[in-house]
């Protein structure tokens, strides 16, 4: 039987109990995970995610599209900022992304060299399950949460995407922080939207005016995708 862990935070990473044949699934709903999933339903052709500043500007000027913030501030030199609507237009059609974040990619730096890695949110929550149970192996949920600290929208994400697996009697849950996310996510269910409103980052978002992508956010399976990371480059799994 295969097991789930959840690791609430980065920091928690190297402390993992999962050792044997497992996948990595990213998980930063507000907002890389969700962008990363809309940019690949609306034709991205890949994503770089990169850890630095220093490498987007890299990647900046030899001529790639860059989407980058910190803090939830667009970066001066990037073409756009991480909300999922920045990558619904034809601009980003067919192209490769370069992409830079406060956590998300910092999460996936952290565990680019586990035996795989997914991407999961929300909007690509039904088909990442599939996609997890034909995988056939453990599975370990990376939070990115907020600058290495503990938040709610990851770990009600790790709860829902538990919830799927559970359905399938080949995944049990293998540590209390699986169980707590279930718990989370139970009592989230109803309306996680009103639930959201507990957290912190909803709030930063809203301070800066950048929280007209919640209702997008908490909508189930508005795609079809499940990126992947092959080499340093992020691709859709479901096209390959």
């Amino acid at each position: 039987m295969n097991t789930i862990e959840v690791c609430l935070t980065p920091k928690l990473f190297d402390e993992i109990m999962t050792k044997e044949n497992y996948i990595v699934v990213m998980v930063d709903i507000l907002r890389a995970s969700t962008s990363i999933c809309a940019a690949f339903e609306n034709g991205v052709k890949e994503i770089i995610p990169v850890a630095t500043i220093e490498q987007a500007k890299e990647y900046k000027s030899k001529g790639f599209l860059v989407a980058s913030e910190r803090d939830g501030k667009v970066l001066d030199f990037a073409d756009f900022g991480n909300s999922a609507f920045n990558f619904m237009n034809e601009e980003v059609k067919g192209k490769t992304i370069v992409y830079s974040t406060t956590n998300g990619t910092q999460a996936i730096d952290l565990a680019k060299h586990a035996k795989g890695l997914a991407i999961g949110a929300f909007n690509n929550l039904s088909v990442l399950a599939d996609y997890l149970i034909k995988e056939n192996k453990n599975l370990v949920i990376l939070c990115a949460g907020w600058k290495n600290k503990f938040n709610l929208e990851d770990t009600i994400f790790a709860g829902a995407l538990i919830e799927r697996l559970l359905l399938n009697n080949n995944f049990k849950m293998d540590c209390d922080a699986a169980e707590a996310s279930l718990d989370l996510w139970l009592t989230a269910k109803k309306d996680p939207l009103a639930y959201i409103e507990k957290a912190a980052h909803r709030h930063r978002l809203k301070r800066l005016k950048l929280d007209d992508v919640l209702e997008y956010t908490f909508k189930n399976d508005s795609t079809n995708v499940v990126p992947v990371l092959k080499g340093n480059v992020l691709i859709d799994a479901l096209k390959e």
